[in-house]
């Protein structure tokens, strides 16, 4: 036999003869250095497989850590538009009652005025959209901070002004929908522009006409425009217009409170369909009579 082999000899426990096997040295030291190589490379992958659990582990953590982290950054979005729509809806709350005062709110909005009087009101209680950042928090509690210096004023101003506050119109006319609003407008008669000097609210011929606030009705009349016209006095050289009227439900030099029932919605007068047609003047001098409203 070749001393560059290996002589393996397998004796059975039978009675059959022994067997040999010959292998080469050679043989022997590719088998090994095979059997080694599978070995490093089951270690090797093994390792590998585990650092890429690790890895997809970590992976699938932060995952979850960012959606939960996008989710709680969304409900801030949604939080802090709801209370920019807030802040401006308090804006708007706060630009009347210092109309109404006759003060000067520093950092208070106005209030759109124009033809088509629902679209202003939109635009006036919706801020423009702006993106979620630290800049615009601290304008928005800005904004907070001299509104609320603003409605201190106020609060003190009708503490001490309730009469006042009792004659000064706040509340709506009548239910139904604002058809025109205060301004410039094209006048559905003649199709040229024309001044509105009021707000007409259509509604149901019938419905209720209220007082807007405390006053002393001065005149109960009829003309070819207004129809049938019910004025209110309530002091302060502040007055309130109600036109195109069905039926009159208080005298001339009657006293009403805010919310008492003084007519009926008709269609008298120069007037296409029912509606009532509402004024605020002030020295004889027409406002926008959407301002001395406050409910919504």
């Amino acid at each position: 036999m070749s001393k560059r082999s290996f002589s393996l000899i397998i004796i059975p426990h039978s009675r059959a003869g022994s067997k040999s096997l010959s292998v080469s040295k050679k043989a022997v030291k590719i088998a090994l250095g095979a059997a080694g190589f599978l070995f490093a490379l089951f270690v090797f992958l093994g390792i590998d497989y585990l650092s890429m659990n690790h890895v997809r582990s970590h992976y699938r953590r932060l995952k979850r850590e960012s959606e939960i982290q996008k989710a709680t950054l969304e409900k801030y979005k949604i939080d802090l538009d709801q209370l920019k729509k807030t802040v401006y809806a308090f804006e708007t709350y706060a630009k009347k009652l210092n109309i109404m005062a006759g003060l000067k709110a520093p950092g208070v909005s106005e209030v759109g005025i124009g033809d088509n009087a629902s679209a202003s009101m939109l635009q006036a209680l919706t801020p423009a959209p702006q993106s979620f950042s630290l800049s615009n928090i601290q304008q928005l509690n800005q904004k907070a901070v001299v509104l609320e210096k603003n409605l201190d004023t106020l609060v003190n101003f009708y503490e001490n002004q309730s009469a006042r506050l009792a004659s000064t119109p706040t509340i709506w006319p009548t239910v139904g929908w604002v058809t025109s609003g205060f301004g410039s407008r094209i006048d559905p008669f003649t199709g040229k522009p024309a001044f509105h000097y009021g707000m007409d609210i259509a509604t149901n011929i019938g419905s209720p006409i209220y007082a807007t606030a405390d006053g002393t009705v001065i005149h109960v009349k009829t003309d070819k425009m207004g129809g049938k016209v019910l004025i209110i006095s309530h002091g302060n050289n502040v007055s309130t217009h109600y036109l195109h009227l069905d039926k009159f439900l208080v005298k001339e030099g009657q006293k009403v409170r805010r919310g008492d029932v003084i007519g009926l919605v008709g269609r008298t007068g120069k007037a296409l369909g029912p509606h009532l047609h509402y004024e605020v003047r002030i020295n004889g001098v027409a406002q926008n009579p959407y301002l001395y409203i406050l409910e919504e």
